[in-house]
């Protein structure tokens, strides 16, 4: 084996993570970068340095899991959500059952929250949302954001669900206490099922064909019949009947059966 797949395979055991189902280029670009800044020269003394310092295994772990998000990002999908998605679901079921799978560091269940306040008041809505990042997760939680996070934001949910503190912004506790965060990943852990409305978004693009077919296969099984499954705006589904879907809208995909 070489220095990277032997590094896949220590990764594996240690971590349960498994490093070969991310597209390779991408994952030895990034994780280089960070073992060059540590003074390494190989895959092996990275892992080695990792085994003895926690901090730097969390910094990788931050590293692979790529948290670049923002509230209402690509602000027209939500829009759909709101005004097509939610109206539907919400007359077939008067209480969603909602995930946001790779949550990031919470700016997308906190804006699936607040799309859907419009219908329902914020006591009745419930949204599981799930991160590999554990340093993610307690960002999450923590719900403070720099400006730039809400840069698509409307004015009326920025003055209703924001404050303002220094030149930070916190989420409002009620709109908080919708979301449950917990640790998972996508790849290796087992999903609930009889979700009305998955939300992926911005993640399959880092991973093997194969690993995006499995995926697709696991959401489809942990959605109700008519549940939608919501992709980012570089994740087309080209053969979604292989899965039982159908386009309900630009990167909405029904279950069909």
């Amino acid at each position: 084996m070489n220095d990277y797949e032997n590094f896949i395979a220590n990764i594996k055991r240690k971590t349960g993570i498994d490093l070969g189902k991310y597209k390779e280029a991408q994952m030895k670009r990034r994780l280089t970068s960070l073992y060059e800044k540590k003074g390494c020269r190989s895959f092996k003394e990275f892992f080695e340095l990792m085994s003895k310092d926690p901090n730097l295994l969390n910094e990788f772990l931050d590293r692979m899991t790529i948290n670049v998000s923002e509230f209402y990002r690509n602000a027209k999908r939500w829009e759909v959500l709101e005004k097509k998605i939610f109206p539907r679901l919400l007359s077939e079921n008067k209480k969603l059952k909602i995930w946001s799978a790779a949550c990031s560091t919470g700016e997308e269940p906190y804006t699936t929250a607040m799309v859907l306040s419009n219908y329902l008041p914020l006591s009745q809505i419930s949204i599981l949302a799930t991160d590999l990042d554990s340093n993610a997760i307690q960002k999450a939680k923590r719900a403070v954001y720099p400006e730039r996070s809400l840069a698509e934001v409307p004015a009326d949910k920025k003055q209703k669900f924001f404050t303002k503190q220094g030149e930070f912004y916190t989420v409002s506790e009620e709109v908080k206490r919708t979301v449950t965060f917990k640790k998972q990943d996508l790849l290796a852990d087992r999903f609930d099922s009889g979700f009305d409305l998955i939300i992926c978004r911005n993640v399959m693009i880092y991973f093997t064909e194969e690993a995006k077919d499995q995926l697709y296969k696991k959401f489809s099984a942990a959605l109700r019949k008519g549940g939608v499954l919501f992709v980012g705006s570089t994740e087309q589904i080209f053969n979604p009947g292989d899965y039982h879907f159908e386009a309900e809208d630009t990167f909405f995909y029904q279950k069909v059966k």
